[in-house]
């Protein structure tokens, strides 16, 4: 990925996955709950009308709200993605760049919820909300 296509402030993510190693580079700014999750899209993203596939942008908001939110604590915790609704408002073309910004979050014991949006410079593309759970502690 050239660097000067990716805007100023933006790092590599240091945790990756084999799907995110598949989709990515995935960029990240801020920390915590500031945390921000970007992507600059290409060909690999595209589906069959040649705009972003639906499950790119799923894939990016589940990991923009998991990682802020688990990196919000230290340790971070061990979140599980129990549900997510997503609401697509617009189509986002390739070399586009994305970014996901929590809006709202609350944290519980067992249960963690959060509202994001996606964007492209200041167009929303998508929103979504999801709840992840809080695994016990291991007893040791």
């Amino acid at each position: 990925m050239n660097d000067a296509l990716i805007p100023e402030g933006f790092l590599s993510l240091p945790r990756s996955s084999p799907l995110l190693d598949l989709l990515g580079p995935f960029y990240c700014k801020g920390s915590g709950l500031q945390l921000e999750i970007g992507l600059r899209t290409d060909s690999r993203h595209a589906n069959g009308r040649g705009t972003l596939h639906g499950g790119v942008l799923a894939t990016l908001m589940d990991v923009g709200m998991g990682y802020a939110m688990a990196f919000s604590s230290e340790p971070p915790l061990p979140l599980v993605t129990a549900s997510m609704t997503l609401d697509y408002l617009d189509a986002v073309q390739i070399g586009e760049w994305l970014v996901v910004r929590l809006e709202h979050t609350k944290r519980g014991r067992q249960m963690a919820f959060a509202t994001a949006s996606l964007q492209v410079d200041e167009r929303v593309v998508a929103r979504a909300s999801a709840v992840f759970a809080v695994p016990a502690p291991a007893l040791t």
